[in-house]
């Protein structure tokens, strides 16, 4: 059946920053979906641990801070989870930090740490996922979690739409690269989602006024929202799907 081809059961799915937000939702997603899921979080998991146990799912978070994480460490981490599970069926590229500052003003600390959490780590800890899962017989999923900032500027947040705006690239070298070894990399491009990154937005009244009205649905998306994509992308019903960049954002694009 149609729907079979969407069920996770037996896989294992990494999901990175699956603390709160999108994360939290896109874990407990692939959990509903059956896979067993494991974060990379640099604070606790508690609250997604629960929400998983909760529905009958199986969670483990280990600590990874990527501003920090060396290559060696995200190794070492990938070999722990294949050697504990058995696989790695599907990475979700999900953690990343913003820094908001005028182009006039933003610091070169600023610059570097958005791009060691929201690109070069993606690339390198996606790197290392995928040499596990090239020699897996049913190969593997990527899902980077893009931004509309991979299609816009943006204000005061010039290395996130940087860094997003390459994330964009990197989804679509990698499928070249690796689609004809059963590798799938596929991005989604959040709308504007109600989550911490984007409580500075939502507090200012002018802003947030002027964003909700160029929202054909009205509203501003929930983490929740994400889950149907993040579990399409890493299930076999996307298994033709190669460097596609998936918009959920309430309609913001089409306007």
């Amino acid at each position: 059946m149609v729907l079979d081809l969407f069920k996770l059961d037996g896989r294992v799915a990494i999901v990175t920053g699956s603390t709160r937000g999108i994360g939290q939702a896109a874990a407990i997603g692939l959990a509903e979906a059956g896979a067993t899921v494991v974060g990379l979080d640099r604070s606790d998991a508690t609250e997604t641990a629960e929400k998983i146990a909760e529905i009958g799912g199986q969670f483990k978070s280990i600590r990874c801070d990527l501003l920090d994480a060396t290559n060696a460490n995200l190794e070492k981490i990938i070999a722990q989870i294949n050697d504990e599970y058995g696989s790695v069926d599907a990475l979700v590229n999900n953690a990343g930090i913003v820094r908001r500052e005028e182009v006039l003003e933003f610091s070169e600390e600023d610059w570097d740490d958005v791009l060691q959490v929201n690109l070069k780590s993606i690339f390198f800890l996606s790197q290392i996922a995928a040499k596990t899962m090239v020699q897996q017989e049913n190969g593997g999923k990527i899902v980077n979690i893009a931004s509309m900032l991979s299609y816009q500027g943006g204000i005061r947040v010039v290395s996130y739409t940087s860094a997003k705006s390459g994330l964009v690239g990197m989804t679509r070298a990698m499928a070249n690269e690796l689609a004809a070894r059963k590798v799938n990399v596929n991005a989604i491009a959040p709308g504007y989602i109600a989550t911490n990154n984007t409580a500075p937005l939502r507090a200012d009244e002018n802003r947030n006024q002027a964003i909700l009205e160029r929202i054909p649905a009205g509203r501003w998306g929930t983490p929740d929202d994400l889950k149907a994509a993040v579990v399409f992308l890493a299930s076999d019903a996307a298994n033709y799907m190669h460097g596609a960049i998936v918009p959920v954002d309430g309609g913001w694009l089409a306007r």
